[in-house]
């Protein structure tokens, strides 16, 4: 009887060992980050086709919300993990913090859980749905898709004083390194996570300081002097702060690496962008992004689920909300 008990216990023993070095080998989290792949097979299985099919139609309606909602998934995870608080509306919610104020998507997310609470009620969480619409969103601009680890839970706190530490347009690589750092993400995240600004917009406002010579200061000199004059036509010194500029100047609705070639070029539109360029402990990487085989996609996609893991609630704590504006 010792005998077999000794055996079970390294059978065991041996079980987990190869569940855990699977899934370091694949790339996928292991059992420690309470995510996996294919986390609602059984208990929703068209989970994941249900919110494809609501990003799709959002798409159709307005192409914008695809770094809409990129870009929100990225601000959830910055503020508290990635728990869906960013889709809580409310007064003095992170909705309404500056940085958030002009993200779009809402509505597609809202859609996609009415979808999922009609087909199984309580299951999906609403921080998994942005995390699956986030990776579809680059599917639907030419970019490659990825597995979604799933199995988060909703957060119940949303507050704005808790996006002031999000990156900033005029960050310098030490300050977003810091950020990153923080959050268990290396230089080389920060990197290939920047190129997600090959797909989207900025306002004039949030970049124009770049552009003129202002309290003595010159325009940025690394800006590239033929679009310094192109910006300055679209945003003009004392122009709308709202007019919007494309990030990946000439490429802006599709996904591809022009935003790093760009970068070489001094065609940077924000200030953070541009940085990763001239500082010498982010160029090389940004050189690597650009090559002709380069292995950005893949990359992305790895530092997205790493992202995407950030502060994760899940087991017995948080809820599924019903809707994924407000908590239950």
């Amino acid at each position: 009887m010792g005998l077999v008990r000794s055996l079970c216990l390294f059978i065991t023993f041996l079980s987990c060992l190869i569940i855990l070095v699977h899934g370091q080998a694949t790339g996928r989290p292991g059992p420690v980050s309470g995510t996996r792949i294919g986390f609602y097979l059984t208990t929703c299985p068209r989970a994941e086709t249900i919110v494809r099919n609501a990003v799709n139609a959002g798409f159709s309606s307005d192409p914008r919300i695809a770094p809409g909602i990129l870009r929100m998934h990225f601000h959830d995870c910055f503020v508290q993990g990635c728990d869906g608080s960013i889709l809580i509306s409310g007064a003095n919610t992170e909705r309404t913090a500056g940085p958030n104020l002009n993200l779009r998507g809402f509505e597609v997310i809202d859609n996609a859980k009415t979808q999922l609470e009609a087909a199984c009620p309580g299951v999906v969480s609403c921080a998994d749905i942005l995390a699956l619409a986030a990776r579809d969103t680059v599917i639907l601009t030419q970019g490659t898709g990825w597995q979604v680890p799933t199995g988060r839970r909703d957060g119940r706190v949303s507050l704005a004083s808790n996006a002031n530490n999000l990156p900033g347009p005029r960050d310098s690589v030490a300050v977003q390194q810091q950020k990153f750092s923080a959050l268990g993400l290396n230089t080389r995240d920060l990197v290939v996570l920047a190129g997600g600004h090959t797909i989207g917009t900025a306002g004039c406002g949030v970049f124009r300081n770049r552009l003129f010579n202002t309290t003595g200061q010159p325009a940025d000199p690394t800006i590239d002097p033929t679009f310094l004059s192109q910006l300055q036509t679209q945003c003009p010194q004392n122009g709308d702060a709202s007019v919007r500029v494309d990030l990946d100047t000439g490429s802006g609705t599709t996904w591809d690496t022009s935003y790093y070639n760009n970068l070489s070029r001094g065609r940077g539109v924000l200030q953070s962008d541009q940085v990763l360029w001239t500082d010498p402990a982010t160029r090389p990487i940004v050189q690597q992004l650009m090559a002709p085989r380069s292995t950005f996609n893949v990359e992305f996609a790895r530092s997205m689920v790493r992202m995407s893991n950030i502060g994760v609630v899940t087991g017995a704590n948080g809820e599924i909300r019903r809707v994924c504006s407000a908590v239950n």
